[in-house]
């Protein structure tokens, strides 16, 4: 766990907090115990990664409370048959988080959002707030990699005027496209199979699995399944993208390739937002800042992991 705040959450959770912080603190030791939480009647055994989520969870209120009831397992009023289904089943923490599954339309819905699938991608947006830091209002939105479209109809349902929203693998491309539909948002949101790269070419897709999708690095190249390179300046050109846009890019690389070799397209947008993966481009990111700087005003503004982060980054005229 992260400190002594969120030690202090154990309190409000379990009955049995402080025998429970005894036996965590002894199995960080390498001593041999189980973990068996009590909320009043209900008990319940958990390993040590599921101690420390949960009490994460809560400290950032996406708990909120857990309670039992004629020994039924209540996370957030929602009914939970075993307390290791929040941190490994992604349908039942969806449910408890206030998504239900809606049999007429064979949709996930929450609010005004509506979606084929659950992912984990969907809550960090939706759920977690990801991108609530960017006012989309009225604006045109380049959004690379957009997998099957969450972050896309996040930002059409803010107020975005347009979303082109580009996304290289075909599965995850057709799941867009059926969820662009489901929230009728045909009107607003583009959709493009493609890949953004800084030079024209072909994109190699090398896994079909669209549960994979959202963390591969497409790179110019050939192979069995291909799809086209896009750069900026054809999105700019084809669509007519105004000078005040939002360029999101979570392309896990693609964002170094174009910002360092296609910086005079970067530069026409209002407002970069990209994520960084320090483990993979460590000794790039300080040159990409180093080119940013001469235009934009840059700040990290969301740390997920030591290694793994979110950068925005502002025009400064």
């Amino acid at each position: 766990m992260e400190g002594d705040q969120e030690f202090l959450v154990v309190r409000q959770l379990f009955t049995n907090w402080l025998l429970l912080l005894v036996m965590y603190v002894l199995s960080k030791f390498g001593f041999s115990v189980k973990l068996r939480a009590k909320v009043n009647d209900c008990v319940f055994e958990v390993n040590r990664d599921v101690f420390e989520r949960l009490i994460s969870r809560f400290s950032r209120v996406r708990i909120k409370s857990i309670r039992c009831v004629n020994g039924r397992l209540l996370v957030n009023n929602v009914e939970v048959d075993n307390i290791s289904d929040l941190i490994y089943n992604l349908e039942i923490w969806a449910k408890v988080l206030g998504w239900r599954y809606d049999s007429s339309c064979g949709c996930w819905v929450k609010g005004n959002a509506r979606f084929k699938r659950i992912y984990y991608p969907l809550i960090e947006v939706f759920d977690y707030g990801e991108y609530d830091f960017i006012d989309v209002r009225g604006r045109d939105v380049v959004d690379v990699s957009a997998f099957v479209g969450d972050t896309a109809i996040y930002f059409a349902l803010r107020g975005a005027k347009s979303v082109i929203a580009i996304e290289p693998h075909p599965k995850a491309y057709e799941e867009m496209v059926e969820n662009i539909r489901l929230n009728g948002l045909e009107e607003v949101i583009t959709p493009v199979n493609a890949g953004l790269a800084s030079s024209s070419g072909r994109i190699c897709i090398e896994d079909d699995d669209v549960n994979r999708a959202g963390g591969a690095y497409y790179k110019l190249g050939e192979c069995v399944k291909v799809v086209p390179a896009v750069t900026l300046a054809d999105i700019r050109e084809k669509f007519n993208i105004g000078h005040e846009a939002v360029l999101k890019m979570d392309c896990e690389g693609c964002e170094f390739d174009v910002i360092l070799n296609d910086y005079e397209n970067i530069k026409m947008f209002k407002e970069l937002v990209f994520e960084y993966h320090l483990h993979m481009f460590d000794r790039l990111l300080s040159k990409l800042q180093e080119v940013l700087t001469k235009d934009y005003y840059c700040k990290t503004v969301k740390e997920h992991s030591k290694n793994l982060g979110i950068i925005y980054c502002r025009r400064m005229s």
